[in-house]
């Protein structure tokens, strides 16, 4: 699915740079953990549309699971990013609503794999 890859693609890039930010921006303190969870979820997108393209886990569900990480990510570190340059937030209960997206997805991610391995 070459929407996945062209969004892991942004958001390893916008990792990178807020990484980068965070030892280098005098206001960005904060911006470490945005910067990984972007990294780290940059990466399991791109491993959740490689399961999804071998079929190892179970194509609806894997497409929710692997498009959780996608939202979650941006909610969680777009909200903690605003925060550390503006002081304001993205939305009320952004990060949080982001990271249960991110747990939502990881649990998804092992249902489909179940039920691909049940299917089977």
């Amino acid at each position: 699915m070459s929407i996945l890859t062209i969004l892991a693609g942004l958001m390893g890039a916008a990792g990178v740079v807020l990484a980068a930010a965070s030892t280098h921006a005098e206001r960005a303190i904060r911006l470490d953990s945005p910067g990984y969870l972007l990294l780290l979820h940059a990466a399991a997108v791109m491993a959740g549309s490689a399961a999804l393209a071998g079929g190892l886990v179970w194509r609806p569900l894997g497409i929710l699971a692997v498009s959780g990480f996608v939202l979650g990510s941006a909610l969680f570190a777009g909200d903690l990013t605003l925060r550390a340059f503006s002081g304001r937030r993205l939305l009320p209960m952004a990060a949080p609503s982001g990271g249960a997206l991110l747990i939502a997805g990881w649990l998804l991610l092992a249902v489909a794999a179940l039920v691909a391995m049940l299917k089977s």
